[in-house]
């Protein structure tokens, strides 16, 4: 904050404080009128829409309350920030107080970590404490998009199966949970026309085994080797090095129905895994890992 600002803080909450309390002192009454002798109380004269004000003191639990208010923030803005760039002086900051828990969780747990230092991805998807520790990493980090059961949904990959964009060794889940993934196919829509679109998904109904029309097969599969195999591989089988998925095993990340494979088709798709690098330990990615890889190990 610079020195302007900081000072236009200062000025406004002193300002403020200062102008309250005077209001409040500068009209407070502490004797009460004598009563009259026909009981009627006192008013001040003020009327608003037919309600009077009586002519009485603030009451006292009302006024102490307030001064109490009023001493209790001149305190806080001594002890911590909250005139401009005064940092308090017991120095706290919200940054400082969120480090300090975090090593206080660090300390609690780096030795239940410890205890599955040197174990493989594998023997770690084995073991039932390391399961389910695992499994609420998952729950906290990645069921939001993949499901609770791992089981993806419209443009996130199903953890659950044995069909993997980019591998499902072991040290391919790691990466992927580690670095993230970015994906990008390309429309083509612009270089095929319309009716390469409808060839290419004929001949890709046909490596799936589903219905088709035969008379556009053949010329899908020269509008696929020309276009797609570079991605996809002649066998239309994948590549993971490049996370192109297997076009002939009828695992859709975007849906199976003709319209949907059209559109990825014509228009491209546009896949981001964040990276979880700078937002867990290693030591939980690898639990993570190790819960993902048991995960696909169970079908």
């Amino acid at each position: 904050m610079s020195t302007f600002w900081s000072v236009w803080v200062i000025v406004i909450f002193v300002g403020t404080v200062a102008g309250v309390c005077w209001v409040l002192f500068a009209n407070r009454k502490i004797e009460v009128k004598e009563q009259p002798k026909d009981g009627e109380v006192p008013k001040t004269g003020h009327v608003y829409d037919g309600i009077e004000e009586y002519d009485n003191p603030l009451p006292g639990w009302w006024f102490n309350m307030f001064v109490g208010s009023v001493i209790f923030s001149a305190v806080y803005v001594v002890l911590y920030p909250g005139l401009g760039n005064f940092p308090g002086l017991l120095g706290w900051t919200s940054s400082g107080q969120w480090q300090e828990q975090e090593q206080r969780a660090d300390d609690r747990f780096d030795a239940i970590y410890a205890t599955f230092e040197g174990q493989s991805i594998e023997e770690l998807s084995v073991n039932p404490r390391a399961f389910k520790m695992g499994r609420r990493l998952f729950g906290n980090n990645c069921a939001v998009c993949h499901g609770s059961d791992g089981g993806g949904g419209y443009g996130f990959p199903n953890l659950s199966d044995d069909d993997w964009l980019y591998g499902g060794t072991q040290e391919a889940i790691t990466a992927s949970i580690t670095l993230g993934r970015r994906g990008a196919m390309p429309g083509w829509l612009a270089a095929i026309g319309e009716d390469g679109v409808n060839q290419v998904t004929e001949y890709l109904f046909k490596l799936g085994d589903r219905d088709h029309d035969e008379s556009m097969v053949d010329a899908g599969e020269k509008v696929f080797n020309s276009f797609c195999a570079g991605c996809h591989g002649a066998d239309a089988g994948g590549n993971e090095a490049l996370g192109a998925p297997n076009l002939a095993d009828n695992i859709w990340l975007y849906g199976s129905s003709p319209e949907m494979i059209k559109t990825s088709i014509r228009t491209g798709r546009q896949g981001l895994m964040p990276a979880q690098e700078n937002m867990l330990r290693e030591s939980k990615i690898r639990l993570l890992a190790s819960y993902v890889y048991s995960l696909s190990r169970q079908q």
